[in-house]
């Protein structure tokens, strides 16, 4: 399971400073690697519909399964029928294969489980994304867009619009790998078709972002229901007053708890690594007192998960705009296919 991230990430200091050598030849690597394909010495593999990437810059939860929900929900209003590939992380198989209905996340990975539930649409994963999508289009030929999921640095894959969701609380001191969390520098995100800001943006990244393409994005929610009867919902209210837990296995846990509390709630906090595969003994505790989780890590609990274990459902708010410009970024492309 990943750990949590170093707390050095979040400072210029002596920890960081003694890993900038790595960090400047893992930069080098990573740009001659994507140099290779943008020149032809390696060749990406295009597939025979259009595809939209939905990824970060940096090591850490930005917020991009809920954009990949938004996104399936916009292709879908405008005629598109859409399915989705992902890696797969933290599933034990390495498909590429197809995401059924009744899946366990230890097999396939919270998020695409989680992504197939909430869109309804076909799912692939694989560590080979072009392999994925191939055997997803093979298996529903009637898909006409693919949306990779966490796929910006999967360049074999070639794509036709690319989205970066950014929270500049994950980009931390933003140098690169291992001095810091940046899988690719800032200067990345002047390349990409438009930015989801997940949270505020600083000016100074505005203007490294160098274009008018940011759109802001907070993620919603206003019911709680029972993992273990999805007929039973409530609001914030029913939960005021009594002792609540509130659990979270994600990039910035910090974030979901501040949510619950800004709805009114006390919560003791229990953060977990990011990915984090559940067990019972993990909800072995306070019996009777209410547990509260994330979509994301409800679907790993749910096989396991008693009467006081509560998921809150979230959805992503997306800025006005950022949906024309995905459509029309797709409508020129089919116009010059």
């Amino acid at each position: 399971m990943p750990a949590a991230s170093p707390a050095f990430w979040q400072e210029r200091g002596a920890a960081g400073v003694s890993l900038l050598p790595l960090a400047a030849l893992f930069r080098v690597l990573s740009t001659l690697r994507r140099s290779a394909f943008r020149r032809g010495v390696k060749v990406a593999v295009r597939l025979p519909v259009p595809v939209v990437v939905v990824g970060n810059i940096a090591v850490g939860g930005s917020g991009k399964t809920p954009v990949v929900d938004w996104l399936v929900g916009v292709l879908r209003q405008h005629g598109y029928r859409p399915g989705i590939v992902s890696r797969g992380y933290g599933g034990a198989e390495p498909g590429p294969c197809l995401v059924p209905v009744g899946g366990a996340a230890q097999q396939y990975g919270d998020e695409p489980l989680l992504l197939s539930r909430l869109t309804g649409c076909p799912v692939a994963i694989g560590r080979d994304r072009p392999a994925a999508g191939a055997l997803l289009l093979q298996a529903h030929p009637d898909c006409d867009v693919i949306v990779s999921d966490d796929g910006m640095q999967h360049y074999r894959l070639a794509r036709d619009v690319e989205i970066a969701v950014v929270d500049e609380a994950v980009l931390g001191n933003c140098w690169p790998l291992p001095a810091g969390p940046l899988r690719e520098g800032l200067s990345r995100l002047r390349e990409v078709d438009l930015v989801i800001a997940h949270g505020a943006l600083s000016d100074g990244l505005r203007a490294r972002i160098g274009h008018g393409h940011v759109f802001p994005m907070e993620l919603v929610g206003e019911r709680f229901r029972t993992l273990d009867d999805g007929g039973c919902s409530v609001s914030a209210a029913h939960f005021q007053g009594r002792k609540t837990h509130a659990l979270a296995g994600i990039g910035r846990p910090e974030r979901f708890f501040a949510q619950l509390e800004g709805m009114g709630l006390e919560v003791e906090r229990h953060a977990f690594p990011d990915h984090h595969a559940f067990v019972p003994a993990d909800l072995d505790f306070a019996p009777g007192e209410a547990k509260i989780m994330t979509s994301k890590d409800a679907v790993k609990c749910a096989p396991f998960a008693t009467a006081d274990c509560w998921e809150f459902p979230v959805q992503a708010r997306i800025g006005s705009g950022a949906a024309d410009r995905i459509l029309e970024k797709l409508s020129n492309g089919r116009q010059t296919a």
